[in-house]
């Protein structure tokens, strides 16, 4: 027992990118830990979304390239293609990954406790059986500090049942063992567009539906035309600006009713499949929050300060719980800070506003990358702007890679030359946009970036030119 009469330190309720960085930190830094987890190790990212899914988005990219091999000088008239197979092997991956967690725990002598933890009091959680862990015995944990990373889940239109058979979530999704003949994908964000590339690519049917008026719609308006372009021209069906009205299950399918919301007509879809994309809802419902004292919104996420605390000094929440941005990446830099804030340690706190500035990431073809504000937010905040934009279509490695869309867009403050934001859309962007999140974090300039020689032939050169570009210098062009 620890010496503040507490068996734990910290207990950890959750075990995925957010809750397993909170517990390897805070047992590096000298703190008895514990992790609590009702399902397993690493939690949907590693299980169900972000390391599954870039698998299958790996699978499809090859598919692809072969529909087009005659490019390359190569041809073949017996292809098979074994969706089966392409799951299996990002189910092998998630194995390798999840006993990966297992053994940084045991490295860190962080113990593993199975089960669902509901706080009793604020220093006290129950850790009882879960669907996923039936055989838990019962138990009692105590703990100086806690960190909640109990994550989010899939969320679905009001009166719509999701069912795993018909009305399907991206967990349902990434486990299928047919492509469906035809799959309606409701929400046009990073999930929606992601898995609307795999099937179509595997020769699925696929709608898209967005209520907003633009698909993507955090991304900049002209990262969105870009990918839209290259969807439409794939045969994927893309209706924005409408409103998901009805979803029925029926014998052999769904019917979707939709509404556009600028001409009011009303459309009957039909389909084997419905993917619900829209967002996520937080796993704080039933956790004992009112009983430990900690306050949400009303949305159901975990209100929090810039190291993570929340109303309770001695609770910290992390990741899609606290409803900042829902994603893996941000969760594991929440956990270093909050496991550095228990500790004592000296850490970067992350204010709200720095959320903005946080890199997203989107796995379609074309990849889509982005940090900060858009350019219509940028000026709607009163900066003057000076938007630098450079193609990949002129870069020497894109062309060798018979990739010839997109473009990298910086948008800077035309004061100071500060990055504002910046938006890439193409091959590899993914890859490309640390470079430019490392500068914003560092304030360095389009100018310097510019100046940073870039190899060649490499598609990095694509941000150096539209570093020029905002100077107002590109050379190839």
């Amino acid at each position: 027992m620890a010496e503040h009469g507490y068996q734990y330190d910290v207990v950890v309720v959750g075990s995925g990118p957010g809750g397993y960085v909170a517990a390897i930190r805070a047992a590096q830094l000298g703190l008895k830990t514990a992790i609590v987890e009702r399902e397993n190790l690493g939690g949907v990212c590693l299980n169900w979304g972000c390391i599954p899914t870039k698998a299958l988005i790996h699978n499809a990219e090859i598919l692809e390239e072969l529909h087009n091999a005659a490019d390359y000088g190569f041809s073949f008239d017996n292809l098979t293609v074994d969706f089966g197979k392409a799951v299996k092997r990002s189910r092998d991956i998630v194995s390798r990954q999840t006993k990966g967690v297992g053994f940084l725990m045991k490295k860190n002598k962080i113990e593993v406790i199975e089960g669902h933890g509901v706080f009793v009091d604020s220093h006290t959680l129950k850790v009882t059986s879960s669907e996923f862990k039936p055989d838990v015995k019962e138990q009692t944990v105590t703990a100086a500090n806690f960190i909640i990373a109990t994550g989010a889940r899939a969320r679905s239109l009001p009166g719509t049942q999701i069912d795993g058979d018909r009305i399907i979530q991206y967990r349902d999704a990434i486990v299928l063992k047919e492509v469906p003949k035809k799959l309606i994908v409701v929400g046009s964000g990073a999930i929606g567009m992601e898995f609307s590339y795999v099937y179509s690519t595997y020769g699925a049917e696929v709608t898209v539906v967005e209520m907003l008026d633009q698909i993507l719609p955090l991304e900049d308006a002209e990262v969105a035309a870009e990918v839209q372009k290259v969807f439409s021209k794939r045969g994927v069906t893309m209706l924005t600006s409408t409103r998901t009205e009805k979803v029925e299950i029926g014998a052999d399918g769904v019917t979707v009713t939709v509404k556009n919301l600028k001409t009011d007509e009303v459309q009957t879809l039909t389909a084997d499949k419905v993917l619900m994309a829209i967002g996520v809802q937080p796993n704080t419902d039933n956790l004992g929050l009112d009983a430990a004292g900690v306050k949400m919104e009303k949305r159901g996420f975990i209100e929090i300060d810039e190291v993570m605390r929340t109303n309770v000094p001695h609770i910290y929440a992390i990741g899609d719980c606290t409803g900042k941005l829902a994603l893996a990446h941000v969760a594991s830099a929440m956990a270093i800070v909050a496991a550095e804030t228990i500790a004592g340690a000296p850490t970067l706190p992350i204010p709200a506003e720095r959320y903005i500035f946080m890199p997203r990431a989107t796995y379609c073809d074309p990849q889509v990358a982005s940090l900060g504000y858009t350019e219509a937010q940028a000026k709607e905040k009163g900066f003057e702007v000076k938007v630098g934009k450079f193609p990949f279509m002129p870069n020497g490695k894109a062309q060798a890679l018979n990739a010839k869309v997109g473009f990298v867009k910086i948008i800077a403050d035309a004061k100071y030359g500060e990055i504002l934001g910046a938006h890439l859309v193409g091959p590899g962007v993914t890859e490309l946009l640390p470079e430019l999140s490392l500068a914003q974090m560092m304030e360095i300039t389009p100018a310097e970036i510019a100046r940073n020689v870039h190899a060649h032939p490499t598609l990095s050169e694509v941000l150096m030119e539209a570093a020029h570009a905002v100077e107002g210098h590109p050379i190839h062009m």
